[in-house]
């Protein structure tokens, strides 16, 4: 059993939950904290990797289920190699040929996706403990120090990562850093979301609106190279709303290479007052509205994920069972000048913020 504790409990249904789970592979605690709005919403997020464990979310009747893919047991959250619940750190999505240049000066990083470097190599910050800087009634901070050339990266930074839940059923991220020379910041959460629960199985049915008239062409490793196309008459388009049984299988190099639907998508708008992508599961009345101010967010349906990865309740994980909304700088925009780029500018503080809201 694991030790759990209510450390904070006020009028009007906000409280939060410590709860210690295990010990790494060093001997450090990993602790969970679960904030409850006055809805019974409930996000539980551990200071192992800032990882969202679980997603408790009220159907169109009011019945909570957990709505994101992860774990039964903590030991498996070391290796995790689908990312359920991570806070990518400090570069999300694709780097091709697992090098940059910045300011003149070439970077080297591991070569962990065939010749690419996906999600920052086989040390990501996201497999380490984090501190707790605050927690309160609705939110909690979590922060961490990297150093110089850590993961590959230059620089040395404070990063902080805080979730925010908020009685309207949105859970804000937002993420910020400080270097002390130009760097990459580029980060992103990497849940696996199943509107109808996260043990119903597959989410192909579920509808996707994507506020997007463009998404980044890819070559067969899924590596950007600058080529922004029309989403307008191929099957890539979600500007109507559609189900993604509709065409994942669709005869299209793009999917053909990705094995379904894994693209970054160029946001027209992006906002944190309106939404640029939406999940809507009909069978249990749930919608989750995607706010950014990034500008992509990739579309991942969990191509890759098989029957292995034993998830919650002893529940297979089979392949599309569950789909990701990654907002993020572009993959591989180091390399790409004509992308917006994801440098954080030595001394200025770098900051985004995505909305997970459901509705």
């Amino acid at each position: 059993m694991a030790q759990r504790d209510l450390i904070l409990n006020f009028q009007g249904g906000f409280h939060v939950e410590k709860e210690k789970l295990g010990v790494t592979k060093n001997g450090e605690d990993i602790i969970a904290y679960t904030l409850v709005n006055k809805n019974g919403m409930q996000a539980k997020i551990m200071n192992y990797g800032c990882n969202l464990l679980e997603l408790w979310v009220p159907d169109s009747e009011g019945i909570l289920s957990d709505v994101v893919l992860g774990y039964e047991k903590i030991e498996d959250y070391f290796v995790n190699g689908p990312g359920f619940g991570c806070c990518i750190c400090p570069n999300g999505n694709r780097i091709g040929d697992s090098k940059f240049t910045l300011n003149g000066v070439e970077y080297k990083l591991d070569a962990n996706d065939g010749k690419n470097n996906l999600h920052s190599g086989f040390n990501p910050m996201h497999k380490r403990i984090w501190d707790v800087e605050s927690v309160d009634d609705s939110h909690i901070t979590f922060t961490c120090h990297k150093a110089d050339m850590e993961c590959g990266f230059p620089g040395e930074m404070d990063i902080t990562i805080t979730y925010t839940l908020s009685d309207d059923n949105a859970l804000k991220l937002e993420y910020s850093g400080v270097s002390d020379v130009d760097t990459i910041f580029n980060l992103t959460n990497h849940s696996y979301f199943n509107l109808n629960g996260h043990d119903s199985g597959s989410v192909m049915n579920e509808i996707v609106w994507i506020d997007a008239d463009k998404y980044t062409h890819t070559d067969s490793e899924s590596i950007p190279h600058g080529e922004c196309r029309d989403v307008k008459g191929t099957p890539m388009d979600f500007t109507t709303p559609k189900p993604l049984i509709k065409d994942t299988e669709a005869d299209y190099d793009q999917l053909k290479w990705a094995g379904g639907f894994d693209h970054n998508y160029c946001l027209n708008n992006p906002s944190l007052t309106k939404p640029s992508c939406t999940l809507e599961d009909p069978e249990s009345g749930r919608k989750m509205e995607v706010y950014t101010d990034l500008p992509g967010v990739q579309l991942y349906a969990g191509n890759y994920l098989d029957s292995s990865h034993i998830g919650k309740g002893d529940f297979p994980y089979d392949k599309r069972y569950g789909v990701c909304f990654e907002s993020q700088f572009f993959p591989n925009a180091i390399n790409v000048p004509e992308f917006a780029q994801p440098i954080a500018k030595a001394g200025v503080k770098a900051h985004s913020t995505t909305i997970y809201k459901f509705v």
